[in-house]
């Protein structure tokens, strides 16, 4: 610091020297903004966005707030009705068109209030108060989805860049295989046609290598559809992906507590409030109208009171037919959710079993298959040098270490895909907690 400040420029002032100065420290401190920009995209952050700049939660939440206005509604009494009339106005003879002449003629004003049964009304506001919780349950059905689609496209990005990075090691080995071609070509102990050959393999790997870059920008694009912009970041280390605790447990409890069979069972409230309400009209609401009548000075003025009670005169084929109709909903919402937690439940057995099966594959990978690959790979690279073994040896080996290594890696994407699933089966506030690294790391090839 004091090369850079122990001498004042010619004419700088004290204190704009001084405010130069803890600027420059300054940068020197925080870091620049553009680097926090560039900061690594982990699991956990990716399905935070994912919820929180979601506008499907938005409009979940205006349908919630919706669905909360009407059962306020939903409990009152109709709007009282105001009537203005004008009856018996003569339209012919010495008193046509005149208002107070004719002692029939009357100037009238009303109100007419439909009183709607207390039971009815409650059944109403039943009906309103399902429908609202329907609606809490369907966001989180909503964030779930949310979370899953990014953990996904997430997870979809890292094993592509995974590959890329495998096939970048193969293609360094492959690239020694021409350096040894090339080598016992010029010294007479190999065929021109070897250094071709390996040549042509290398280029093939450089083809995977663009393949799998092509994958990447297509799964950076899915992953820009939950998170827009920050899709761009470069991605963190795959996190550990252990089952959810609940995998472990009462299956057919934890499955009844999902956010689809939650929904589902909403939708069977909602079809039993919806019958209750059936039930309630089958009672007729009656209204109530008083009227004041105005006739011409010379005549009494004039009070009404009308009662107006509807009549059911086909109820048996009419309101209970309806009612009878909103029971069989009822039914048909209770067959279908009970369905659906059946065949939730036997795909999650499913896809625990499709687990335990690619763990034993990974521990078959680990422990056998990938030494062996490699072992023989570098085998006859070495017997190839020697000039004891053959080069088409020499490539097969490398072809088939290269499909152990993608066998191993597609496992893995598998059970990343499963955890997934799984995981934000229900949505998580704290998505990615007890996440830290990773527990089947992807296999770098050997340089």
């Amino acid at each position: 610091m004091n090369l850079f400040f122990s001498r004042r420029p010619p004419g700088l002032p004290a204190l704009r020297l001084r405010a130069l100065a803890l600027a420059f420290v300054a940068a020197l401190v925080s870091p620049p903004v553009l680097a926090q920009s560039g900061e690594a995209l982990t699991l956990q952050a990716a399905v935070t966005a994912a919820t929180s700049q979601s506008r499907l939660l938005a409009a979940d939440r205006l349908q919630t707030q919706a669905a909360r206005e009407r059962a306020v509604a939903a409990g009152q009494l109709p709007d009282p009705v105001l009537k203005l009339s004008l009856t018996n106005l003569p339209i012919d003879g010495p008193d046509r068109f005149t208002l107070g002449r004719d002692f029939m003629t009357m100037r009238s004003v009303g109100v007419m209030q439909e009183f709607t049964r207390a039971g009815k009304r409650r059944a109403r506001t039943r009906l309103a108060e399902r429908e609202v919780e329907a609606s809490v349950v369907a966001q989180r059905q909503t964030a779930a989805e949310l979370q899953q689609g990014a953990a996904l496209a997430w997870l979809e990005r890292s094993f592509q860049e995974s590959l890329r990075e495998l096939l970048i090691g193969q293609q360094a080995r492959a690239e020694l295989e021409v350096e040894a071609a090339d080598s016992l070509y010029r010294s007479g102990k190999g065929a021109q046609a070897d250094v071709f050959t390996a040549r042509s393999q290398v280029e093939l790997i450089k083809d995977r290598i663009t393949e799998a870059e092509r994958r990447i920008a297509v799964a950076k694009a899915q992953l820009a559809r939950w998170i827009g912009d920050a899709a761009g970041r470069p991605i963190a280390p795959r996190p550990t992906l252990v089952r959810p605790i609940w995998t472990g447990g009462d299956l057919t409890a934890a499955v009844t507590g999902q956010p689809r069979i939650a929904v589902a069972l909403q939708q069977e409230a909602v079809a039993q409030a919806e019958a209750e309400v059936a039930r309630a009209e089958r009672r007729s609401d009656w209204s109530v109208e008083v009227m004041y009548s105005k006739r011409g000075s010379a005549f009494s003025d004039m009070a009404s009171i009308n009662l107006s009670v509807p009549l059911q005169w086909r109820q048996g084929e009419r309101q209970d037919r309806e009612l009878a109709a909103k029971l069989a909903m009822v039914e048909e919402a209770r067959a279908q959710r009970e369905d659906l937690q059946r065949a939730r439940e036997a795909e999650i057995r499913a896809m625990l079993q499709e687990w335990q099966s690619h763990e034993e594959r990974l521990r078959r990978h680990d422990a056998a298959l990938l030494p062996l690959a490699e072992q023989r790979s570098r085998a006859a690279l070495s017997a190839y040098r020697a000039g004891t073994g053959a080069l088409p040896t020499v490539l097969e080996a490398r072809r088939d270490a290269i499909e152990v290594h993608m066998e191993r890696l597609d496992v893995e994407t598998d059970i990343a895909r499963l955890w997934a699933e799984l995981e934000f089966l229900d949505p998580r506030s704290d998505a990615g907690t007890g996440t830290s690294s990773t527990l089947y790391p992807s296999q770098k090839a050997a340089r």
